[in-house]
């Protein structure tokens, strides 16, 4: 993540001198990234060789399906990071030339790279100084990785590529595979969008969101690595989420149809969220079309009119404001969490469901300490 991941008021997310007003954060989309970016922090918290939540005193008193829909969608989450990070990049460019064939390269790339390249350094130098003094979930293991190849693939957006080749990467880098395919799909579709002609692009586009699941079965799930993390099905994501915002721009729903937008698209998504065992099999493995659909959905429903702030939610919008500097730095926390409860209570996993609030609120201010010190860049 991504990414998201990766955009300005916006996807995990971005800004830049603009000569349009900055546009105002939308409520709704911040809760949906907020969502996502929970789901992300908790299945790396809750996967059963660190401090799963089904054999504590909570998988006694909740039914199973609700603490596995908690605990295992961190993947789903960043399919949905896509789709956001898609929408709203594209929506900037619209926003800030009127057209995407009118895009400004330099303009666009400079601002990508204010997001996103001052908190990148800061964790790759964080994540570089651990490993180098071999800590635990830092330090590659293997004699197919090296600290040079992780650093050399993370700067150059071909982590989950390395990845492929070499194995899983140690847990605080791993989170690097989602950022590769955004600003891989970002440093290609500006050129596109001035190469191709309008129809042709909007064309691929399309091709390339229907595409998703076949370009995930290109490769054998048994390569369990490449198959997550291969390029195209995660640019598939977020080609769902450039043609939403190109059809926001043609179509805006009343209030009444908005919120019918809203309410069908949180209802995919929590049918592939909650159900993706029955969704696996009676959609014919179509899964993660139904999520991203969910989320152009929601997407296409929020902006539709200016969504008030509710009481009690304020927490999840300002998650999701924060999401690529939660998505970035949430690892380092996890880690260290996991490794103090295993040290004092050793394989006894009764008490693993008393760390996750305290993980969480860490999380965030960790979070708002580095969204400060970068904001100057």
């Amino acid at each position: 993540m991504t990414a998201q991941l990766a955009q300005a008021p916006v996807a995990a997310p971005l800004a830049a001198k603009a000569t349009v007003a900055a546009p105002a954060r939308n409520f709704g989309i911040d809760c949906l990234r907020g969502c996502a970016i929970l789901l992300v922090v908790v299945h790396h918290l809750a996967l059963p060789f660190r401090a799963p939540l089904r054999p504590s005193l909570l998988g006694a008193w909740l039914p199973r399906r609700l603490l596995d829909a908690v605990s295992f969608n961190g993947y789903e989450a960043v399919f949905i990071f896509f789709v956001i990070s898609g929408c709203l990049i594209t929506t900037r460019i619209l926003d800030r030339h009127g057209a995407l064939e009118r895009v400004d390269l330099a303009r666009f790339y400079r601002a990508r790279a204010r997001r996103i390249v001052p908190l990148l350094l800061a964790t790759l130098a964080a994540l570089s100084g651990l490993a180098w003094f071999g800590v635990k979930g830092f330090a590659p293991d293997g004699a197919r990785q090296s600290l040079s190849g992780l650093l050399g693939s993370a700067l150059s957006f071909t982590f989950n590529w390395y990845e492929g080749r070499t194995g899983w990467a140690p847990a605080g880098w791993d989170v690097l595979w989602s950022l590769s395919i955004e600003e891989v799909f970002y440093l290609g579709f500006p050129l596109l969008c001035l190469w191709l002609p309008r129809r042709l692009l909007i064309g691929a586009l399309v091709l390339l969101a229907a595409s998703l699941v076949p370009l995930r079965d290109l490769v054998p799930s048994a390569d369990e690595v490449w198959w997550e993390k291969a390029y195209l099905p995660g640019m598939s994501a977020i080609a769902w989420g450039v043609l939403t915002a190109l059809l926001a721009r043609r179509w805006r729903p009343s209030a009444r149809d908005a919120r019918a937008l809203t309410l069908f698209g949180v209802f995919c998504i929590l049918l592939v969220l909650g159900w993706g065992d029955l969704a696996h099999r009676y959609l014919h493995k179509s899964g993660l079309y139904c999520l991203c659909f969910g989320a152009s959905l929601v997407l296409l429903g929020a902006p539709a009119r200016p969504t008030v702030a509710r009481r009690g939610l304020g927490w999840l919008a300002r998650a999701g404001a924060l999401s690529y500097e939660l998505y970035l730095s949430h690892m380092f926390i996890v880690l260290a969490a996991v490794a103090l409860y295993r040290a004092a209570f050793g394989t006894l996993q009764t008490w693993t469901f008393a760390i996750y609030l305290p993980v969480l609120a860490i999380c965030y201010g960790l979070a708002v300490l580095l969204q400060r010190a970068t904001a100057r860049f």
